[in-house]
């Protein structure tokens, strides 16, 4: 399908629209669809022909039954934070946004349960359900400005992921407007489901492809009391990635443990005016480790038993965080890399995962690859498991969507990957970078099986078409 085969919007199409949601969420103006038609994607920019504003499901599945009648396609947005293409227009058409369905509907304590719309803004909930002592681990680096709608989208993670899982182990039912105008709801409100087909997990992740969310049921957890961190510097980025599967076999359970290369660290600290982390010679890379629950001298133990441990692992001065100030400045580092080394020309990020045994290697074949290849690197992420995000800086190449400068250096660092038991991405999705990678890590046979899934769901291909895999 290409975008001449697509359906044209006429003027009936928009009056139909403006009926739906009313004229001033139906924006057509040259501004306001350049401001839709790109994410935090490298340089990708493609206009949609119109952007609708609903406020209900039911005005989703009016737009829809329009729009599958009349083959125009359909890309839903929400925060417009993803980093593979996944919300872009591709072709033209219709783009959903889902910010005003923004409402968290209920707070069930009596469950540990919320009830959200997907336009709530990730951190907006987990402060919203913090109030009352409960618990939305879930929380990817961009939370403070990303929809819960994107994160159900692609199955996001974040730093917590590692003690507490990501959001597919949180979701128990979902609100669907299916590309027919039809809606569902994919389960139940309860902890075990074994009643037919998993339909809310397999929208999870599915990256708006499959139908749009419109309501989410989340289990919470009780809120732990403490939270403990520190930094740790090491003087191999190879023994940084060693460390982290020690730890584990040690028998420690952190709830985050994130790596930093020096060279990102730096970067970040200079663009920040931060000198909270000094930069040492010899240092290659950090380790951020973060221990939680609810009993002090348990956790200031176990601590000093991690620590201990790591000296057997070329670190240096281990740095603890005293108080709320000096943790909120260590994750405010944490959270700012992939931006700041974006603006400092490291414009291509790969979201690989390895079983975390294998991030030395990973680290150690990157690297290699770089000097193979020309391109610089930094490596930093969810060490804790395996989720190596990689930026790349190559001169001349600041994207990689058929780059043939760029694609060859992506395949080799794929199937790297792939050799050490892992896949190309673990929380930031497919959507239009990574899908002519996916022969890589999948059969001709896992191909037609997620394609027949997709003409299930959506048989005349309107909705976020061309994100994936092409029909």
């Amino acid at each position: 399908m290409t975008v001449e085969d697509c359906k044209t919007l006429t003027a009936v199409h928009f009056e139909q629209f403006k009926k739906i949601v009313g004229e001033q969420f139906v924006l057509a103006d040259e501004e306001q669809l350049k401001n839709y038609g790109h994410d935090e994607t490298e340089n990708l920019l493609y206009l949609p022909q119109v952007v609708i504003k609903p406020r209900t499901a039911e005005e989703i599945s009016a737009i829809f039954r329009i729009c599958n009648e009349h083959t125009i396609p359909v890309t839903p947005r929400g925060a417009g934070t993803g980093l593979s293409g996944g919300a872009l227009p591709q072709f033209g058409g219709v783009l959903i946004s889902m910010e005003r369905m923004n409402s968290i509907v209920e707070i069930d304590e009596r469950n540990l349960q919320v009830v959200t719309e997907p336009g709530v803004i990730t951190e907006v909930l987990q402060n919203a359900v913090k109030e009352k002592g409960l618990f939305y681990p879930p929380d990817p680096s961009s939370r403070g400005s990303c929809f819960i709608g994107g994160n159900i989208a692609e199955n996001s993670g974040g730093p917590k992921a590692v003690k507490y899982g990501v959001v597919k182990d949180y979701v128990l039912n979902l609100q669907v407007v299916l590309p027919t105008g039809d809606i569902i709801w994919t389960g139940a409100n309860v902890l075990k489901n074994s009643t037919g087909y998993n339909l809310t997990q397999l929208m999870i992740g599915s990256e708006g492809t499959l139908g749009i969310v419109t309501k989410i049921v989340l289990k919470l957890l009780p809120h732990p009391k403490y939270e403990l961190l520190m930094l740790v510097p090491f003087n191999s980025l190879e023994k940084a990635g060693e460390a982290v599967s020690a730890i584990f076999r040690a028998g420690f359970t952190t709830s985050a443990l994130e790596l930093v290369e020096i060279d990102a660290l730096r970067i970040v600290s200079a663009h920040l005016n931060d000198n909270t982390i000094p930069i040492k010679d010899g240092v290659e890379a950090h380790l951020l480790i973060e221990v939680d629950g609810n009993h002090l001298d348990t956790l200031m133990n176990e601590m000093e038993a991690i620590a201990n441990l790591l000296t057997g692992f070329d670190c240096g001065e281990i740095y603890f965080a005293d108080d709320e100030q000096q943790k909120a400045t260590l994750w405010r580092l944490r959270r700012r890399v992939a931006e700041i080394v974006k603006l400092e020309g490291y414009s291509i990020e790969e979201d690989t995962v390895v079983p975390r045994a294998e991030l030395p290697a990973l680290i150690r074949g990157v690297k290699a690859l770089g000097r193979q290849y020309q391109f610089q690197s930094v490596c930093y992420g969810h060490a804790g498991d395996g989720n190596l995000h990689i930026r790349i800086k190559k001169e001349g190449s600041i994207y990689s969507l058929n780059n043939p400068a760029i694609v060859p250096a992506l395949k080799a660092i794929f199937e790297l990957v792939f050799s050490l038991g892992g896949t190309i991405s673990g929380e930031h999705g497919i959507g239009l970078l990574q899908k002519e990678f996916l022969d890589i890590v999948f059969t001709d046979t896992n191909m037609q099986l997620m394609k027949g899934i997709k003409k299930v769901f959506d048989p005349n291909n309107i909705l976020n078409r061309g994100k994936i895999f092409d029909l």
